[in-house]
């Protein structure tokens, strides 16, 4: 039986990556965001790459609580989601102290009221079949304090502990939580930056960690997934 998965923010950079692991196993896709010829260009790429799977897509901005909604309720349409990757996110650097007045709203809830909306629409039908699995696409910034981490940093923090909580949740309904804190990886963040892509990690590395962690038998779970360049943190 065909397995699905819903990853928020498919269109670029670890979101984009995921898709196309999963979609290589077979798996449909559901994503979203903000502009819709992203999303029509990843469409095309996925059914003609991989032939049979079923791809749905739609424009969505997740900072808004109505459109988590609405998206959710499509996703439900779709497809029974086996796997849910709430990767949205924002990065806005600067310091809690200076940092622009709305950056903190906009990256709470673009980076984790987005999630907690989310979660809470697709994880009831999981509890029913008492089975499913869901990552939460976290940082090292939401582990290790840094000088102009700002809001962003706050946001990362709290979506760890969200995830924390959940996991203790889920444990009765055979349902595996995950947290996924990646190190600098090279996605339309870091353009422009000077400094070498060999510096950064790949995108692939980070959906392979994910596709090995959700693919373990039903009596192990991995709890976090913390991983780094090689030569350490930028």
């Amino acid at each position: 039986m065909r397995k699905s998965i819903l990853i928020t923010g498919g269109t670029k950079g670890i979101g984009r990556a995921i898709c196309f692991r999963f979609a290589e196993e077979g798996f449909d896709i559901a994503t979203c965001a903000r502009h819709q010829a992203d999303l029509d260009n990843l469409k095309s790429e996925l059914e003609s790459k991989f032939q049979g799977i079923r791809v749905l897509t739609e424009v969505a901005d997740l900072s808004k609580k109505e459109e988590v909604q609405e998206f959710a309720l499509k996703v439900k349409s779709f497809d029974p989601i086996d796997v849910l990757v709430n990767n949205t996110g924002v990065f806005l650097p600067g310091a809690i102290h200076d940092e622009p007045d709305g950056n903190f709203e906009l990256m709470m809830q673009t980076n984790l009221y987005s999630a907690y909306y989310l979660v809470r629409a697709i994880l009831p039908e999981m509890m029913k079949r008492k089975s499913g699995h869901v990552f939460s696409m976290g940082s090292i910034a939401g582990t290790t304090a840094y000088p102009n981490g700002g809001s962003y940093a706050i946001s990362k923090w709290a979506m760890l502990g969200m995830t924390k909580c959940l996991r203790e949740e889920m444990k009765p309904y055979g349902i595996k939580v995950t947290s996924v804190l990646p190190g600098a990886t090279y996605t339309a963040s870091w353009e422009g930056v000077d400094l070498p892509i060999e510096r950064f990690m790949k995108a692939e590395d980070v959906a392979d960690s994910v596709w090995a962690a959700y693919n373990l038998s039903p009596s192990s779970v991995v709890e976090e997934i913390t991983i780094r360049p090689q030569l350490g943190d930028i």
